[in-house]
């Protein structure tokens, strides 16, 4: 157990995992961090990324769409999510259709551009955690 700890993820419907792990990765708008047991107590906004968690001797990919991060000073780790989706769940077929639509509505400059940049950013997300999570 020592070069493992514990990790809950939350999002806003409830608990979605709960296992002691060997390794997590996430990213904050300055890096990737790279977690390990033992790590420093932290909190940390988190972007849309894929996160990866190695556990059970496989190392899963999640795109996630940002939230929270907290590992308390027992090296508990907390995620606190909008939204998660492990990576051979993903439609990829889906996530590219949905990439060119909202690339098409930038490049046609129609609708809010913030938003379908946001659409553009959600989807190259899904499509590189599903990709990853294949390898």
């Amino acid at each position: 157990m020592a070069n493992k700890f514990h990790l809950d993820i939350y999002t806003p419907v409830g608990k979605y995992f709960s296992e002691d792990v060997e390794y997590l990765e996430v990213r904050n708008s300055d890096s990737v961090l790279g977690i390990m047991a033992g790590h420093i107590p932290l909190i940390s906004t988190l972007i849309t990324y894929p996160i990866k968690i190695r556990f059970k001797g496989r190392t899963r990919v999640y795109a996630t769409t940002g939230g929270l991060l907290r590992i308390d000073n027992k090296h508990d780790v907390t995620l606190m999510l909008n939204t998660i989706e492990r990576g051979d769940e993903i439609d990829l077929d889906r996530a590219r259709r949905a990439k060119e639509r909202a690339e098409k509505r930038i490049e046609e400059n129609r609708g809010d551009q913030e938003r379908a940049k946001a659409a553009v950013e959600r989807a190259e997300n899904r499509i590189k955690a599903a990709e990853e999570d294949k390898k």
